[in-house]
């Protein structure tokens, strides 16, 4: 008889996580109560030996207690295609860092290992140009390097949101108008004279009433709901990283349309966890890193958006095995 799957995460510093919030711990209480072993590692605990991807490992026990939340055992190195599966939680920055470690898991998986989520596709989708590839989903959007193409875009839409490719948690996000004079220097910055790429979205008013919501897909399946974050009034920004605050809704007939626009592409290239922002009815972003948002509809709705993912886990595992 088979054991019980072997599940390793690699995340940041578990014992710095807010428990009462966090998506990682979410999960790891949801395959832990499957009778799943729980492996932790950072991103610094990985590397390769003559092509083998190699991890230090500590077994890891998880509890529902906000005062006491984890309890590492002692660390062991051992052959990451060891383990069933793993789970890929390091938040960005997406640097040459981030990259490395997806060869690393990449590796892991020609071992066996499934990798939750695809490290090809991690170093494919970036989260904001990925929307490129649904532009019917999108509001017009414009990626370039060029601060002239910026003015012009923004004399089209009148006001835009600009902000940086690499980003997260709402870091670096502008929105300015047709007659800010602070616009040359936010596109100067933004592209460092010219040298790196930006991007630029027309600015979408609906964020002020509705908010930026989060849509998770589960093996390209859209959750029953969405969590919407309502910006303070006295910031444009909707992530809860920037004080926004977050409030759960049902799916409407716009948000499941999108699910079935992107959700089965994401299915094929094995993106099994991913979080749509949507604003006012149009994808802004497509979230493959280490989406979040589930706690907090699990508590307001009563739904298990973990178990969802753990039962896609299993789903494909056992396609793997078969």
């Amino acid at each position: 008889m088979p054991g019980p799957i072997r599940l390793g995460v690699v995340m940041d510093p578990i014992g710095q996580i807010k428990p009462a919030k966090d998506t990682t711990l979410g999960m790891l209480l949801a395959a832990q109560a499957r009778g799943w072993e729980l492996h932790y590692a950072e991103q610094r605990h990985l590397w390769l030996r003559d092509g083998r991807a190699m991890g230090r490992l500590a077994p890891l026990t998880v509890r529902r207690d906000d005062s006491d939340w984890a309890t590492l055992g002692p660390a062991v190195d051992r052959p990451l295609g060891e383990l069933d599966v793993i789970l890929m939680r390091k938040d960005p920055p997406f640097d040459t860092e981030y990259i490395y470690t997806t060869y690393i898991l990449e590796r892991a998986e020609a071992a066996g290992a499934l990798v939750v989520n695809r490290p090809q596709g991690l170093r494919d989708m970036n989260e904001k140009v990925y929307t490129a590839w649904f532009p019917e989903c999108c509001a017009p959007t414009l990626i370039t390097r060029d601060m002239a193409d910026m003015h012009a875009f923004m004399r089209e839409h009148a006001k835009v949101v600009c902000k940086p490719l690499f980003g997260m948690g709402g870091r670096s996000i502008f929105v300015i108008d047709h007659e800010d004079k602070n616009a040359n220097v936010v596109f100067e910055t933004l592209t460092d004279y010219g040298s790196r790429y930006a991007i630029v979205q027309r600015y979408l008013p609906e964020i002020v009433t509705t908010g930026d919501s989060r849509v998770i897909l589960v093996d390209g399946e859209p959750a029953d709901y969405a969590l919407a974050r309502i910006p303070t009034a006295a910031d444009n920004r909707g992530n809860l990283a920037a004080g926004a605050r977050g409030v759960g809704r049902p799916l409407n007939e716009r948000d499941r349309w999108l699910a079935a626009r992107i959700g089965p592409t994401l299915r094929e290239r094995g993106m099994l966890f991913v979080g749509l922002d949507v604003i006012g009815g149009f994808v802004t972003e497509i979230n493959v890193t280490s989406p979040t948002g589930i706690r907090e509809l699990e508590k307001e709705f009563h739904v298990d958006i973990a178990g969802q993912l753990m039962d896609a886990i299993e789903r494909r595992l056992a396609a793997l095995r078969a």
